[in-house]
C-alpha cells in the first residue's frame, strides 16, 4: 500500500513539474500572440494588460507592407533549401566513410571533428566573413549557404546510426557485386530515415531562423532573409512592438508547423541513435 501511494505522489509531482514547465515555456508565445493584435497604445501599459481591448488584425497588414516580405520569404526559402540539401549530402557521405570504410587515421580524424563542436560559433564569424569578402561573395547566396553546408553534429548523429547497422549487410552486398555508393543509397539511407529526417528538420529550423549571419554578409534588401526584416521595426523613434510581434509570428509559423507535423522523427532519430558508441 505504501509503495502504491509513493508511486502516486511521484507520478503526480512529475505531471505537475511538466505542466509548470510547459506553461513557463508557452507564456512568451501567448504574450507574443496577444501583443500582435493589440493597439499600439496598449503594448507598454503598466501594469501590463494581457488581452487587448480591441483586436487589430491590421497589425499583420502593416507588418507585410512595411518590408518587402515576398523578397525576404523567397530568399529564406532558397537559403534554407540549399543549406539543408548540402548538409544532407555531406553528412551522408562523411558518416558512411567514418562508419563503414577503413582508412588510415579514421578514428583520429573523427575525434578531431567531434572536438570542433566545443568551439563557440562566434569565434568563426570574423574568419568566415573575411574569407567570403576576399572571394567576393558578399551579398550572394553563396555567402549565405557555404559556411553551413556541413555539420559535425549531423555527421556524428548519422554515423552513430550507420554504425548500428550490422556489417553482415555490407558484406553480403559486396559479395553480390554492390558498390559502396549503391549500398549506401539503397540500403543504409532507407534504414536511417528517422535520423535523416531529424537532421533535415533541425537544419531547416536553424536556417530559417538564422539572424546574425544573414545580417553580417548582406547589406542589400534584395538579399536579406525574413529574420533580418525584424530590425526594420526598431528605429531611433522607438520600436513598434505590436507590428514586430505580428511579423515574428509570420516568420515562425512555417517552421512551427513543420516541427509539429514531424517532431516524432526528431525524437526517434536522436533517442534511438544519438547516444550509441
Amino acid at each position: 500500500m505504501k509503495k502504491k501511494w509513493n508511486g502516486f505522489f511521484v507520478k503526480t509531482a512529475t505531471y505537475l513539474i511538466l505542466t509548470a514547465g510547459a506553461v513557463f515555456i508557452l507564456l512568451p508565445f501567448l504574450w507574443m500572440l496577444l501583443t500582435s493584435i493589440k493597439p499600439g497604445n496598449e503594448v507598454l501599459l503598466m501594469p501590463p494588460r494581457w488581452f487587448p481591448s480591441i483586436i487589430q488584425w491590421e497589425n499583420y497588414e502593416k507588418a507585410l507592407s512595411s518590408v518587402p516580405f515576398a523578397t525576404y520569404f523567397k530568399n529564406s526559402v532558397i537559403v534554407t533549401v540549399c543549406i539543408t540539401t548540402c548538409e544532407l549530402m555531406t553528412t551522408i557521405l562523411a558518416a558512411f566513410a567514418f562508419a563503414q570504410l577503413t582508412f588510415k587515421g579514421k578514428n583520429l580524424l573523427f575525434m578531431v571533428l567531434v572536438a570542433t563542436m566545443m568551439v563557440p560559433g562566434e569565434i568563426l564569424v570574423i574568419p568566415n566573413f573575411v574569407t567570403l569578402a576576399r572571394l567576393g561573395w558578399i551579398n550572394t547566396y553563396k555567402a549565405l549557404v557555404a559556411p553551413w553546408a556541413a555539420s559535425v553534429f549531423s555527421i556524428f548523429l548519422l554515423r552513430q546510426q550507420f554504425a548500428s547497422i550490422p556489417d553482415s549487410y555490407y558484406q553480403a552486398a559486396r559479395m553480390d557485386g554492390c558498390r559502396d555508393l549503391r549500398y549506401l543509397f539503397t540500403v543504409m539511407v532507407p534504414m536511417s530515415r528517422p535520423t535523416l529526417v531529424s537532421v533535415a528538420l533541425l537544419k531547416i529550423i536553424n536556417s530559417w531562423n538564422s539572424y546574425l549571419w544573414p545580417l553580417i554578409v548582406t547589406n542589400e534588401r534584395g538579399m536579406r532573409t525574413l529574420p533580418v526584416g525584424l530590425a526594420y521595426f526598431s528605429t531611433e523613434a522607438g520600436t513598434q512592438y505590436n507590428i514586430l510581434m505580428a511579423f515574428s509570428l509570420l516568420i515562425i509559423s512555417p517552421t512551427l508547423l513543420v516541427y509539429l507535423l514531424m517532431q516524432k522523427y526528431i525524437i526517434q532519430g536522436i533517442s534511438k541513435n544519438g547516444l550509441k558508441g
